[in-house]
């Protein structure tokens, strides 16, 4: 299995990191990609730790939308933080996550889109693929990606929990579709319903700890032993054994993320 987005450098890891990192393993899960915070000092030298507790993991670094207000002067200098983390970050394998929130807007959306635009160009030119979020913004952004991804950009659409139209939007881009615990959540038959629609040649999993993690560990801190959940509830979707599920998951994250 493959944890294809976790927050392992978030503070909340910062006691029992080695403990988080036993039961992950313990629990078949091979690889994580750890996602950065870029120009984040705290959560660059917890990363260190990480790979030296798991040097199976990889990472990607990228201004969230809701730290975009922090480059309003210059949406250019969140690209260049970007490059600058990347090229001092060897196990860095992609850009992210970045998006469009306007659920919160912590950040102007004019901001969010520039800031987003120039981290994609800056994709492009690492020739990395992307981790988008994307939060009451479907169409802007799915617009921008097309509008700067010329065809060219690979990604993901991370932590999805959107509609049939963003999925075949995203599945149109050639982009994968990875799913976390909400899916094992009761109330989640409609986002089920739209999962199946994503082939399995698109799927990623992820655990997007340490938030939402899945049944029965719902309400607690989330972490990469907890995807093996949401692998068994794809495989319970597409009546495939979970080794199965587990499998094709984790080769469609080794084509887009070239581990």
């Amino acid at each position: 299995m493959i944890d294809s987005h976790c927050h392992l450098a978030d503070e909340t890891f910062v006691a029992d990191l080695e403990d988080v990192v036993r039961r992950a393993r313990d629990a078949g899960v091979e690889r994580a990609l750890v996602i950065l915070d870029a120009g984040n000092a705290t959560e660059a030298a917890q990363a260190v730790r990480v790979e030296q507790l798991w040097p199976a993991v990889r990472f990607s670094i990228g201004v969230h939308p809701h730290q975009a207000h922090q480059f309003a002067d210059d949406p250019e200098r969140a690209a260049a933080v970007v490059r600058e983390q990347f090229a001092a970050t060897p196990a860095a394998r992609a850009v992210g996550e970045i998006g469009l929130d306007y659920h919160y807007d912590y950040s102007p959306r004019d901001v969010q889109h520039a800031v987003f635009r120039a981290q994609i160009r800056a994709a492009l030119a690492l020739d990395r693929p992307v981790v988008i979020h994307t939060r009451e913004a479907d169409e802007d952004t799915i617009a921008i990606l097309r509008e700067e991804g010329a065809g060219a950009l690979r990604g993901v659409l991370h932590c999805f929990t959107g509609t049939a139209a963003l999925r075949d939007a995203g599945l149109a881009l050639g982009f994968y579709v990875s799913l976390a615990g909400i899916l094992t959540f009761p109330k989640a038959a409609e986002l089920r319903e739209t999962a199946r629609g994503v082939p399995l040649d698109r799927l990623l999993t992820e655990t997007d700890s340490p938030f939402l993690a899945p049944v029965p560990y719902r309400g607690k801190r989330n972490e990469p032993a907890y995807v093996a959940g949401v692998v068994a509830k794809l495989a319970e979707m597409h009546q495939t054994p979970p080794a199965d599920l587990a499998q094709r998951t984790a080769a469609n994250f080794h084509t887009l993320f070239r581990p």
